[in-house]
């Protein structure tokens, strides 16, 4: 990591403010342009064909029947793909993906491996004829033995579900160790010595289910495919380069013949930047010669794209009488689905990068199973890890007859300190935010009633840089359009303009940003792990500099002297005045220079693309009160404080709702969802109805307080904010409902039958509940 300070402190005049959102009224109007409102002349709709089974092998595919029907225009298989023009691809957060993985998730060729994997897909004029004919589509199999559960998946005569396969390598490589699992291992110290010196040791396993990222819009492309060879996309997505990538290798293209042209997203948190959807309706497009539009039913989203990893873990972490940590030893299984490529590694490495922990044992597995192929979920694998390690740590602080805040403090990562990976940990405020917490009015507030407690997690993610491109153009009335390739998740678009604002020292209002497709503005990586306002953000920095260089050569020009006579006071005043060194009265305006490009040169534009590499780490903390039932084991959230690092906020109440939207996924995930599977492999609660998100109903409001240690990697000190708010609650739900009721949770959901187990083994009752 380039630890040389980029951040510049200065008088903010843009950024700190919250204007309004622009988007937001053409959002609730209907006026803003998403996948489903894509509708071309001559279009074609599209269904696939899907798997019931989890493990099976195709013997046959008849399409016969479902080609008769009158309306249906092609039916394609797997066997319809050309072979693949690329092996590996680079792909969500730093990682790689195999191509061959993607391409067969996309649609089986031989064998089946979840319930919900597509097998072959039809076109007809409207989407009931494609459903009714995909219904007539006859596919035999041959049902092999299945396995869902990690611990079954890595044992001796486990279910194989990959004759061979290329280790995951999702942010860090795996390396093949089981016939179903790739394996991380990380140490540091002498963690049997360190077992020795403690004095207390604690030692538990813990489960958690998988889930969903719960985005609202399901997955909707369209595609036309012209005379000339050329694809055109329409997609809704994180990532319009990654989308292109994809397409080029499945359909075996030139990357100049595929434009792919980003809609508004209704939700995604790291699960849509890959294709599931886009080569079948390519292919469709192709064969017809009419453009095809697919959209997924809410059952195929949760049946068929890739949730978060359920895990199984064994934590082991001593301490000394005082307090001091002194060794931990973690075996992690993480789910892969059905392909290489969980989120072991950003498991692993935030567990416990948080503490300073002098031996450590990280021995982690990427498992496959007979599910869908695991795709990140904000954060990926911080949350799960951050549950087993944060109780524990809880559990250490009491026998200690500690304050978890000050075990926490006692033991805090501070800048300075070498992380497990060899990398010191960059200016952040970890002690200062433990502080706040305890200083906070609702760390000692009363509780008020019976069944209450009170819970603290504390909670690390690495953030991402990666590559950004951007362009800026002057217009002649001084106003300026910026355009960049990163999808506006939740208010780029803002955030990225009023760093040009304040960059170029010009009245936000002038600046019109949006976002371009991929025939329009240089590669731009996915907006992934709280990267874009950080990456892009950089990026627009960069290109203002050259904007404002560009105009000063343009002053000179007009006043006939040297350009090094020449100041621009935008970075000092925060308005863009062109100063004489010599002569301080002679000024010209940014509108004014704007005005004359066209008698100095012609338009002034910039464009420029980074990759930095200043990220700055995100740490969050969290206060919350619940009430327990012991009726009925359910769990009522009282009050909830989330509290964040987030360098410079650039807009406080953008940030404010990251942090809330975070922590209501973090509570869904605490105590509700998971996906259920029957005992033959089929996901048995694939609707919003039974698979249970949080509503504003459920919850208070969530408050929020936010810590601003200026990142050094950044001009402007920003760090990403969008990860880790989902990574402590968990753990803060679990703390508090030990200090309401006296029971420890080792599995998430924490549902009402699973509180009630916990409830009557701390009795000594037998279990009349089945929890799985």
């Amino acid at each position: 990591m380039n630890m040389e300070p980029e951040y510049k402190p200065r008088k903010w005049r843009v950024l700190g403010t919250t204007p309004a959102r622009r988007d937001g009224i053409d959002k609730v109007t209907g006026q803003a342009k998403f996948g489903d409102d894509v509708h071309l002349p001559d279009m074609l709709h599209g269904k696939v064909v899907r798997s019931p089974h989890p493990h099976a092998r195709i013997k046959s595919i008849d399409i016969s029947k479902a080609m008769a029907v009158p309306g249906v225009k092609a039916v394609i298989t797997g066997a319809d793909f050309p072979p693949l023009n690329q092996a590996v691809v680079a792909a969500g957060e730093g990682g790689s993906v195999s191509m061959q993985d993607i391409a067969d998730n996309c649609i089986a060729k031989h064998t089946v491996f979840y319930d919900g994997h597509a097998v072959a897909a039809v076109a007809a004029e409207n989407p009931h004829v494609a459903e009714e004919a995909a219904a007539l589509v006859e596919v035999e199999y041959e049902i092999l033995p299945f396995v869902q559960d990690v611990r079954e998946a890595v044992k001796d005569g486990a279910v194989v579900l990959h004759e061979d396969f290329v280790p995951g390598a999702f942010l860090f490589p795996t390396q093949k160790a089981l016939p179903n699992a790739g394996r991380l291992q990380l140490a540091v110290g002498d963690v049997e010595q360190g077992f020795k010196d403690a004095d207390i040791v604690v030692e538990r396993e813990y489960t958690t289910a998988t889930v969903h990222q719960g985005y609202i819009e399901s997955h909707i492309t369209t595609c036309r495919w012209d005379s000339e060879d050329h694809l055109t996309v329409w997609t809704t997505t994180q990532g319009a380069f990654a989308i292109r990538d994809f397409l080029a290798s499945i359909l075996n293209m030139q990357l100049s013949n595929i434009r792919v042209i980003p809609m508004e997203i209704g939700g995604g948190f790291g699960g849509k930047d890959v294709v599931y959807l886009d080569p079948l309706a390519a292919l469709l497009a192709k064969k017809t010669g009419r453009p095809v539009k697919m959209a997924m039913s809410r059952a195929e989203v949760l049946k068929a794209t890739g949730p978060s990893s359920g895990i199984y873990a064994k934590v082991k972490i001593g301490c000394k009488k005082d307090g001091t940590l002194m060794a931990a030893d973690l075996y992690l299984l993480f789910e892969a689905g059905a392909y290489p490529g969980g989120p072991i590694a950003p498991g692993a490495l935030c567990a416990l990068t948080r503490y300073q922990i002098p031996n450590v044992v990280i021995d982690g597995y990427d498992v496959m199973v007979n599910k869908p192929k695991i795709k990140p979920y904000r954060a990926p694998g911080a949350t799960q890890s951050n549950f087993i390690v944060e109780t524990v740590i809880d559990e250490l602080a009491e026998k200690c007859g500690m304050d978890p805040i000050d075990f926490r403090l006692k033991n805090a990562t501070v800048a300075g300190d070498v992380l497990i990976v060899g990398m010191p940990v960059p200016p952040i405020g970890t002690v200062e935010m433990l502080q706040a917490v305890k200083k906070h009015p609702h760390y000692t507030a009363p509780l008020g009633g019976p069944n209450r407690g009170r819970g603290v997690s504390y909670a690390f993610w690495f953030g991402a840089g990666l590559t950004s491109s951007c362009e800026l153009h002057i217009n002649a009335d001084g106003t300026v359009n910026l355009a960049t390739g990163s999808a506006d998740l939740s208010g780029t678009r803002m955030t990225l303009a009023m760093q040009a604002a304040e960059a170029l020292g010009v009245p936000l209002g002038d600046i019109s940003s949006s976002v371009s497709d991929t025939d329009s503005i240089g590669y731009t990586f996915q907006s992934v792990g709280s990267r874009t306002t950080f990456a892009t953000g950089y990026a627009i920095i960069k290109a203002a500099e050259i904007i404002l260089d560009r105009m000063k050569q343009r002053v000179a020009m007009i006043w006939e002297t040297d350009v090094a006579n020449v100041d621009c006071t935008a970075e000092v005043a925060g308005i863009a005045d062109f100063v004489d060194r010599n002569d301080p009265h002679r000024r010209m305006h940014f509108k004014e220079v704007a005005a004359r490009m066209d008698e100095t040169g012609g338009p002034i534009s910039a464009d420029f693309t980074a990759n930095p590499h200043g990220v700055g780490f995100q740490i969050a903390a969290n206060i919350c009160d619940v009430e327990v039932d012991p009726e009925t084991g359910k769990v009522q959230i009282l009050r909830f404080t989330a509290f964040q690092d987030v360098g410079k906020a650039v807009h406080p109440d953008y940030v404010a709702g990251q942090m809330q939207g975070g922590v209501v996924q973090g509570l869904g995930w605490a105590l509700n969802e998971e996906y259920w599977y029957n005992k033959e492999g089929r996901l048995a609660n694939a609707s919003l109805l039974d698979y249970r998100m949080p509503t504003s109903l459920d919850l208070p409001m969530i408050d929020t307080v936010i810590l601003e240690t200026p990142n050094p990697g950044h001009p402007f000190g920003i760090r990403g904010a969008g990860e880790v708010p989902i990574v402590p609650p968990p753990a803060a739900v679990a703390n508090a409902i030990k200090n309401a009721v006296g029971v420890r949770m080792n599995r998430l959901p924490m549902s009402p039958g699973a509180v009630l187990e916990a409830l009557w083994a701390k009795e000594g009752k037998p279990a009349s509940v089945k929890v799985a």
